[in-house]
């Protein structure tokens, strides 16, 4: 498909090939050096890769709607796989009724109410891991810290969480073409969906976390109770997979970062710039769309109408001209703006849990291992939307 302009570089690459998703920094600076904006030829939509052009379009709601999918499909032509999120995948002002009540459960009282439960659970787990010595640190460290104190948060009841990270694989896989890692995720909607609907009910919640604050906005007449449980379903989807893949990364960083590590253990307080730091490096989302609401225009580019924008985050937070040494992990440099949780009203509305969570589990590394040594090859999972690794066998040494 030709691009609307002919001034528009344009590109042949398939950024959702298994290859480019699992070693894809080469892509990233390509896309950057190609242009503001590039057309990809496979798929007829726009790509943006240097950070002023991904946050301007991730920053104007009004030109560029998230409400018409943030992946390939266009929810104006295209029939979604599933009902849309109401919070992710809608624009104020039915944006902004769902947000405030997402925003008011995970309010920041009630996120610090966690930070003492989550600490004991990291100091408990890094002890465990500690004494084993050798392991595989996704399904050790990265998905059993998340998946015991995010549902526990939640609500959800400890019985099948597992399903919670393929039902993640699904809805971030969903978001890419019809290739094989879709059609393979999308295989287990028939198990799966019908698992998570039955978990967001109301009869189903536990205790008196998030979703119970969610349902409270259906006793006081803000949301419908079906509304309740979509914004349930919307925690559960966003809220695990992209806390394993951060926490995966983050001890993939440290392991290939002795000296920072060393840094972090000698002051534990920069745990949170830390995890700011592996965002910014692994961008544990590497992409999502927008769609041009009107004849608009990025960096002199012009964008038609219905266009799709395949914003690569992940890019954006390796931009040399914004960042500089960008290629460096460096836990010092607070990289206030970086994009991996998004920007504007859409921004991560969990993302102060996923730092909670984080926090704990680096400052439980910084005082309790006194080494991290990889113990094998690091294996990345292809995604179509997200980074993550597969498998990343390590070793912790006790602190002397």
């Amino acid at each position: 498909m030709p691009p609307p302009d002919p001034s528009i570089p344009t590109w042949d690459i398939d950024p959702y090939d298994p290859a480019v998703l699992c070693d894809p920094v080469p892509y990233y600076d390509a896309l950057r050096r190609k242009g503001p904006l590039v057309w990809l030829d496979r798929y007829g939509i726009f790509a943006a890769g240097r950070h002023p052009e991904v946050q301007e379009i991730f920053s104007d709601w009004q030109r560029f709607v998230s409400s018409r999918g943030v992946g390939l499909t266009d929810f104006k032509t295209e029939t979604p796989w599933r009902q849309p999120s109401i919070v992710l995948e809608v624009d104020p002002p039915a944006h902004t009724r769902t947000r405030a009540v997402l925003t008011r459960a995970l309010s920041p009282r009630a996120v610090a109410r966690l930070k003492e439960s989550f600490q004991a659970e990291a100091d408990a787990l890094v002890d465990r891991l500690v004494a084993k010595g050798e392991f595989d640190a996704v399904p050790d460290l990265a998905e059993a810290f998340p998946l015991k104190v995010f549902p526990d948060a939640v609500g959800i009841a400890p019985e099948g969480r597992e399903m919670l990270l393929t039902y993640g694989a699904m809805v971030f896989n969903a978001l890419g073409p019809d290739n094989a890692i879709r059609r393979a995720a999308l295989a287990e909607a028939p198990r799966v969906t019908a698992w998570i609907a039955a978990r967001c009910e109301r009869a189903a919640i536990t205790g008196d976390g998030f979703a119970a604050a969610i349902y409270a906005a259906a006793d006081n007449g803000e949301l419908s109770e079906e509304e309740c449980g979509l914004l349930v379903r919307s925690l559960l989807s966003a809220g695990v997979d992209t806390t394993v893949n951060g926490l995966a990364s983050a001890v993939w960083c440290l392991a290939n970062s002795p000296t920072q590590f060393a840094a972090l253990r000698a002051d534990p307080k920069l745990a949170r710039p830390c995890f700011e730091e592996v965002l910014r490096m692994t961008s544990p989302v590497h992409s999502f769309c927008r769609t041009a609401n009107q004849d608009t225009e990025v960096s002199g580019v012009p964008i038609p109408e219905g266009s799709k924008i395949l914003c690569v985050l992940a890019a954006a937070n390796l931009d040399p001209d914004h960042w500089p040494d960008a290629a460096r992990f460096d836990i010092a440099r607070r990289p206030v703006g970086h994009v991996a949780f998004g920007t504007g009203v859409h921004g991560c509305v969990g993302q102060s849990v996923a730092r909670q969570e984080a926090e704990a589990v680096l400052s439980a590394l910084a005082r309790k291992v006194g080494r991290i040594e990889p113990a094998g090859p690091a294996v990345w999972r292809p995604n179509n939307s997200v980074r993550g690794l597969g498998s990343l066998p390590v070793r912790f040494a006790r602190v002397n």
